[in-house]
């Protein structure tokens, strides 16, 4: 008898007529028993170029697995180099319209690392890097160092130029055991009075005030050096406030300086100092030795960046932000590293369109002699074969893409080049049988695409135009035909790259110094032919907000997929734990926003 509506039936209902339907707490085991008990493909099944041709990142997704955790409970750790490992896998590109200091800087406090451009002059970028370095520290072990002759104004210049004001002011020998510089405040103003009410009886005095004054300028002068010294009498310190509203800038810092000073003793650990530097409610910490010379120092402001930044990209030992920059692999660029690894470089990357090639193998061995010490990353390159080249010459990472980057045109003009899903898988592959971390560049758009990347063997992903438009980016904003904030976005084997004579100053012949023309070694051509575009992305306003946004997302993603790490979901991908899809036209058109007339696509708030 039919049921009718609202009727309950006392056995299980019948999908297929016939059929009896089975114990529902025997699920897991029916599954197991089913021949083909997986849903999906494996990774190597789906890049299999063979069947499925070159896939690139909107051509497959992955499947959900199991939650049983919380999207915050996942870990984003990941290396870099053999060597350096970051808290989260984002990486800004070495483009001249995006990474500079300041995007390096904010990149390194969330987590990530930002690579400085070289479409400028060695020194520019050595000053960059500079800027980094000093940005946050433990222990600033070469603090900008004042001497007693220093003026005001020349304090308030230091202060633009490195981005602070707090510098200690030294003497090279314990001047203060002949003369104290308050009490030379003190015989200067003497000096004024005897002036004002000069009278004969005191004019010997006057005389004599005046010698002593001169022959103590002149000792102070002779004890000290142009920029101060480390290791020598620390006898104050300047701050902003001393300065900022001082009426007379060619006067000595020694006339406004701070000189009671609270200090730690050499050998303090890092915590002790830290503790110190919040009981004192003083902006710096000098640490000295026990005959009272400066050591390093430590910065209030550095705790700050310590509380709000957890994640920071740090140095284990002296606290500092990790630094990357790009070189080329001209004889020059070992001119141009030296000056780099001078200003505190920790990883440097060899930029080329093309990396399999006798130069950058020859740079890469003379980095490794030359500068131990010092990570190098090759690239880029798209196949196995690329990779061994210069896995075998000793790199500590590759850089993997080419063509796939939003203004880049190098498949089209070049018809050479690979679909950035397949290149990534098989390189990555290869490289880890040797221990080398691999960067995905190129091709990124959104979360997903991260994501996928990352569960393709990559341990790092590079992002370009996705970081273009943000504040901290080179560039100024500007309102486009249609009425939109947007920022300038070059590829840099774009032709306004290739011919922007500042990235040539100094050199012979301006195509020489430029890093677009190195990257697609185009130096020696009469004619350049474009490998990139110029154009406009939007504005994404501050880079704080928008890495938080990838952070997140990739951390929820991960849950979907059932993994609670990125070493953890590149081991399930290779054991074929995580399955994929392919994705046809349709599917690709499904998976976006579909049939409604109009609507706001607000990604994070």
């Amino acid at each position: 008898m039919p049921l009718t509506n609202g009727d309950a039936s006392p056995t299980t209902a019948h999908l297929l007529s016939g059929v009896q339907a089975l114990d529902y707490a025997k699920a897991h085991e029916v599954l197991r028993d089913e021949p083909s008990s997986r849903d999906g493909l494996d990774a190597r099944t789906l890049l299999d170029s063979s069947r499925n041709g070159g896939l690139t990142y909107n051509d497959f997704l992955i499947l959900p697995g199991y939650i049983g955790f919380s999207a915050s409970d996942v870990s984003l750790d990941t290396p870099i180099t053999k060597r350096i490992s970051l808290k989260t896998p984002f990486i800004s590109s070495p483009m001249d319209t995006v990474t500079e200091h300041s995007m390096a800087i904010h990149m390194a406090l969330l987590g990530g690392l930002g690579v400085i451009h070289h479409n400028c002059s060695s020194e520019d970028q050595a000053e960059m890097v500079r800027k980094v370095k000093r940005f946050e520290n433990g222990f600033i072990l070469d603090p900008v160092v004042l001497s007693p002759n220093t003026t005001v104004g020349e304090a308030k210049q230091l202060k633009d130029k490195w981005g602070f004001g707090g510098f200690p002011v030294t003497v090279l020998n314990d001047a203060s055991k002949h003369y104290n510089f308050r009490s030379t405040k003190m015989i200067s103003s003497y000096c004024g009075q005897i002036r004002t009410n000069s009278e004969k009886g005191l004019y010997f005095a006057h005389f004599k005030l005046n010698l002593i004054l001169e022959n103590f300028q002149q000792l102070t002068k002779s004890l000290s050096t142009e920029n101060g010294t480390l290791r020598s009498k620390i006898v104050g310190m300047i701050t902003t406030r001393d300065i900022q509203f001082h009426p007379s800038l060619d006067e000595p810092v020694t006339a406004v300086m701070s000189t009671d000073l609270v200090t730690a003793p050499s050998g303090t650990t890092l915590a002790e100092a830290n503790e110190v530097l919040r009981k004192s409610k003083k902006g710096k910490l000098p640490i000295v030795d026990s005959n009272g010379h400066l050591v390093s120092l430590l910065s209030r402001s550095d705790l700050m960046k310590n509380l709000h930044y957890p994640l920071a990209s740090k140095l284990p030992h002296s606290k500092q932000l990790i630094c990357a920059a790009a070189i080329g692999t001209r004889p020059d660029d070992k001119l141009r590293l030296q000056k780099l690894v001078d200003a505190g470089l920790d990883i440097v990357i060899l930029d080329s369109s093309q990396g399999n090639s006798i130069f950058q193998v020859e740079m890469i061995k003379y980095v490794k002699e030359k500068h131990p010490e010092l990570d190098v990353i090759g690239g880029n390159v798209v196949t196995r074969e690329q990779a061994a080249s210069l896995i075998a010459a000793g790199v500590d990472g590759l850089r993997i893409g080419m063509g796939s980057g939003s203004a880049c045109i190098t498949q089209e003009v070049m018809a050479v080049g690979r679909p950035q899903a397949a290149a990534v898988f098989n390189v990555s592959s290869f490289a880890a049988k040797f221990g080398v971390p691999c960067i995905a560049d190129g091709g990124i758009q959104n979360v997903g695409q991260i994501v996928k990347a990352l569960a393709l063997g990559a341990s790092t992903v590079m992002m370009g135009g996705l970081l273009a438009g943000t504040t901290e980016s080179p560039g100024n904003y500007f309102v486009s035909r249609e009425g939109q904030l947007v920022k300038a976005y070059r590829g840099m084997g774009s032709i306004d790259a290739m011919e922007d004579k500042k990235a040539g100053s100094g050199a012979k012949n301006a195509k020489q110094g430029n890093a677009g023309t190195a990257r697609y070694f185009s130096e020696g051509d009469r004619l350049l032919v474009a490998q990139g575009v110029s154009g406009s992305v939007l504005d994404r306003g501050s880079v704080t907000k928008f890495l938080p946004y990838l952070l997140s997302g990739l951390q929820h993603s991960l849950q979907d997929i059932g993994t609670r790490s990125l070493p953890e979901l590149r081991r399930a991908v290779s054991d074929g734990t995580v399955r994929f899809e392919l994705r046809t036209v349709s599917a690709q058109a499904e998976g976006n926003v579909h049939g409604l007339h109009s609507f706001d696509k607000k990604l994070y708030s």
